[in-house]
């Protein structure tokens, strides 16, 4: 391709996408893509001679589209949003054309102080003090990963990743059963194993742990031969939004020297809005802290911002400083592939930048507090059905919801039906979780340009096609 060619197909590309954000609402937000249609599609075997760029665009559109779940549909109400606001794909456009690579700062030095400026501004826009900084890493999983290696070598007094964990103490780590399976991940890869990871239980409406059981499990802890590490709060957790008493876990933690990371991947956008903010009242004492700006904010994935308390610590765990990698003549600066597990680094902050310039935080907080004041109204409309119960009350725009059956009906086979003619329907897609072992739909508004019509809308679905069942 050459430099002709390479402009005219980046603006068809990006005249595509216009296109096909104007156009979601015309389409269904799930395919009815059944199970290898798409592979079958595909030729078995790679071109030994290259195809025009007519034609593979126009497979694209036969082929994958049409196979394609649309994250960015505005009655998009599963899982959380992974939103992509346009701006925020325009910067993404740059960032690929640039195609940096963002390790050091030398390899980059505005992509490097752009992020550490940039970390500063979400810093304040969150209300966290000064002392925080941070890195952008690619999502939720990889910070909670950091976070986990950096409190498993402190307890280890720097020992593990040197020796090794065979002959040391089993390190142990804490956390509820309602946070993300990503906390059982982080425990696997950094070798301290599933048995290590102390579930606590949950109590009252928030399904925070129980502090009293969370002291009692660190003190047996230790009097058994183990070595308490750290604990791993959430605020928002991924199921019906479970979220801990920040506050009294950070205190537990300060008392025993625990590392404490808080985990509010989905709900921690909220906190640029202050009346929020009770929700993680105490976060200040955290020694690590991620929320994922790709889904709330608008960021276009990956983008998720973990803050740090001791950054010495964190870099202490994960750098690794061969001569080639090595800045020369400067001192002081960051060299962000020392803050994350991979070495290799996108220009993240380019889309963030572009995002808090074109909206402002007011902007993005009327977004959320909308989403927030639909996702309750809508809830109490289905309160208000006699044919239907709300499991869980709404956790800012997360709630979950059964419809009633009659007696002798089995309630978890036919919501499960009900979950799936809606998602089949088209209109809008929602999810599924358990809630004390019953089957529950959750509904969780979120995405960037979704409207209170849109909610309407999911009203209408789910109560008509709930009745149809019946």
């Amino acid at each position: 391709m050459d430099g002709n060619e390479f402009r005219d197909w980046s603006i068809r590309a990006a005249e595509w996408g216009a296109d096909y954000r104007q156009t979601l609402r015309d389409r269904p937000v799930r395919p009815s893509t059944e199970p290898g249609d798409v592979f079958r599609a595909i030729e078995a075997s790679p071109p030994e001679a290259g195809e025009p760029m007519e034609k593979i665009f126009a497979d694209f559109e036969a082929t994958i589209v049409p196979g394609m779940t649309h994250w960015q549909h505005p009655r998009f109400f599963a899982y959380f949003p992974a939103n992509a606001a346009p701006v925020s794909v325009v910067a993404e456009y740059l960032v690929s054309a640039m195609a940096a690579q963002c390790m050091l700062w030398q390899t980059s030095p505005a992509a490097t102080e752009l992020e550490m400026r940039i970390i500063d501004w979400m810093r304040q826009a969150l209300g966290l003090p000064q002392g925080f900084s941070g890195v952008i890493q690619d999502s939720a999983s990889s910070a909670t990963l950091a976070a986990v290696l950096t409190m498993r070598e402190r307890a280890l007094a720097w020992q593990g990743n040197k020796k090794g964990l065979a002959g040391q103490q089993a390190v142990r780590i804490y956390s509820s059963d309602q946070v993300h399976t990503s906390i059982d991940r982080a425990i696997w890869v950094s070798g301290i194993g599933e048995e290590n990871l102390v579930r606590i239980p949950v109590k009252g409406p928030l399904r925070a742990m129980d502090v009293i059981a969370l002291e009692a499990a660190i003190a047996a802890d230790r009097a058994n031969g183990f070595l308490p590490a750290g604990i791993i709060a959430c605020v928002g957790g991924t199921s019906v939004g479970a979220t801990d008493d920040i506050a009294a876990v950070a205190d537990i933690a300060r008392r025993h020297g625990l590392y404490l990371h808080v985990d509010a991947a989905w709900a921690g956008s909220a906190m640029i809005c202050p009346e929020y903010r009770h929700f993680w009242a105490g976060v200040e004492g955290a020694d690590s802290i991620v929320f994922n700006p790709h889904k709330w904010l608008g960021a276009q994935f990956d983008c998720s911002i973990q803050f740090i308390g001791d950054p010495d610590s964190h870099v202490r765990t994960l750098a690794i400083k061969p001569e080639y990698l090595k800045t020369h003549g400067h001192d002081g600066i960051v060299n962000y592939s020392e803050w994350s597990v991979p070495l290799g680094r996108r220009f993240r902050a380019l889309k963030l930048w572009f995002l808090l310039r074109a909206h402002g935080l007011e902007a993005l907080r009327m977004m959320i507090r909308n989403h927030v004041s639909w996702s309750e109204r809508l809830a109490g409309q289905l309160a208000a059905e006699p044919d239907f119960e709300i499991v869980t009350a709404p956790m800012l725009s997360l709630f979950s919801f059964r419809h009633r059956t009659p007696a002798g009906i089995d309630g978890d086979g036919h919501n499960l039906r009900l979950l799936n003619a809606i998602n089949d329907d088209g209109r809008i897609y929602l999810t599924q979780t358990k809630v004390d072992g019953r089957f529950a739909i959750r509904f969780q508004a979120g995405q960037f340009e979704t409207t209170a019509q849109d909610i309407e809308t999911a009203f209408t679905v789910i109560t008509e096609l709930a009745r149809g069942l019946s």
